[in-house]
């Protein structure tokens, strides 16, 4: 049999860490095991009974066909509306891509911009997909980390060090996936400030978690703090938190007409149009009653303080509290150095599976050694469980 061989693309990158504990997880409960899964990155809410109506309605009435590969026109009035009422950001139907989640929007936008040579800045712990994502698109992400000492945000003089002449493009995540940490207008402002230095590198704001969000200061990204960079910022976002519609897979993004009209080109030579009953859920999302939203951000905010309160009891942990989203990313190094044999945060995460149950994802996948991110979107009964069986395994910290 002779041996197929794979592109140099496909072998520079890896699945997705995140996908992969959910589906080890899974495989275990279908074993019979208890298992507390706490991997998975989706609200354990339902879709809003009228994001789902609309859906239905939209089947019966027969609206299963192609749409425009950008999206069908009322989604994209619908987005620009949002984006001007809630962002105080103008944009106009043909600087929007409707696409099949806030991963397509990123790939799109790797593919449209960035080429062999070219470099993407991306603050670690980031987002999973962002530095493979990078690589598919033959370019090189540069990391630039920062630790809980830090609050999980890079500072203006390490952007200022890591961007070159090979930088296209800046990655901002706020609120963070996997930390929670989220920038403060005046960090937002200072960065502006080193981004003004490079007027050929774009800025891509990810804002997928605006909503599940407690800072005293109201949600902000880096085009409401500084105006000036909008003409080079692509805004990304989409409805799958916000709106616990993450099987629905709607992401959009908007952004310079041309790069837009590009990262176009790219979608529709791979999917094509979202699920054009998708988008009619997401636009009764971004159209509809917007107090759905409230009751979830409440309980995510209530199941961060009780789980930040409950990791710090434990010995060799330390967790410093969220800002948003629903993710903590507890330090596990205290942990990793009472466990005989552990070497790393992906042995003590399989440690803790097997003997506990419990499922978290190594922070190394996020580029945060050491650390193991906890989703918080599920039940305080579950979320208590989960930590009595860590505690078991680890101990008590200290009074």
């Amino acid at each position: 049999m002779s041996t197929i061989r794979l592109s140099g693309r496909v072998q520079r990158i890896q699945p997705s860490p995140t996908l992969a504990v959910t589906a080890r997880a899974k495989e275990l409960k279908g074993q019979g095991r208890d298992i507390i899964d706490l991997g998975a990155g989706e609200p354990d809410f339902d879709t809003p009974e009228h994001i789902k109506e609309a859906a239905i309605r939209a089947i019966r009435a027969g609206f299963t066909k192609y749409t425009a590969v950008d999206g069908m026109p009322s989604l994209k009035q619908a987005i620009v509306d949002k984006f001007k009422r809630e962002n105080a950001l103008d944009f106009t139907p043909d600087q929007v891509l409707v696409s099949v989640g806030g991963k397509q929007s990123f790939f799109n936008l790797a593919m449209a911009l960035l080429d062999a040579g070219d470099e993407a800045v991306i603050p670690a712990p980031y987002w999973v997909s962002y530095p493979d994502i990078v690589r598919l698109a033959d370019a090189t992400p540069v990391i630039v980390s920062a630790d809980h000492e830090r609050g999980f945000k890079i500072t203006p003089e390490q952007l200022d060090t890591v961007i070159g002449g090979k930088t296209r493009l800046v990655v901002i995540n706020s609120p963070s996936n996997p930390s929670g940490s989220v920038y403060t207008r005046a960090e937002l402002a200072a960065l502006g400030e080193v981004l003004r230095k490079y007027p050929d590198v774009l800025i891509a704001t990810d804002d997928m978690y605006e909503h599940i969000v407690w800072t005293a200061e109201p949600f902000c990204n880096i085009a409401n703090v500084c105006p000036d960079l909008l003409p080079r910022t692509v805004v990304l976002n989409g409805v799958s938190k916000a709106y616990a519609m993450t099987g629905w897979r709607i992401g959009y993004c908007a952004g310079p007409k041309a790069l837009i009209a590009a990262m176009c080109k790219v979608q529709s030579q791979s999917t094509s149009n979202p699920t054009s009953i998708a988008q009619v859920a997401a636009e009764a999302a971004l159209t509809g009653d917007q107090a759905c939203i409230v009751p979830m951000r409440a309980a995510f905010h209530e199941r961060h303080d009780r789980l930040v309160k409950r990791l710090n009891g434990l010995r060799g942990v330390r967790c410093i509290p969220s800002q948003g989203t629903f993710y903590s990313l507890p330090s596990f190094h205290g942990a990793m150095a009472n466990l005989e044999g552990i070497r790393d945060d992906v042995e003590l995460a399989e440690l803790i599976l097997n003997q506990t149950g419990v499922a978290l994802v190594p922070g190394s996948a996020f580029g945060a050694d050491g650390y193991l991110r906890l989703s918080f979107a599920t039940g305080m009964d579950k979320l208590d469980a989960a930590v009595d069986r860590l505690e078991k395994l680890l101990g008590r910290a200290e009074a």
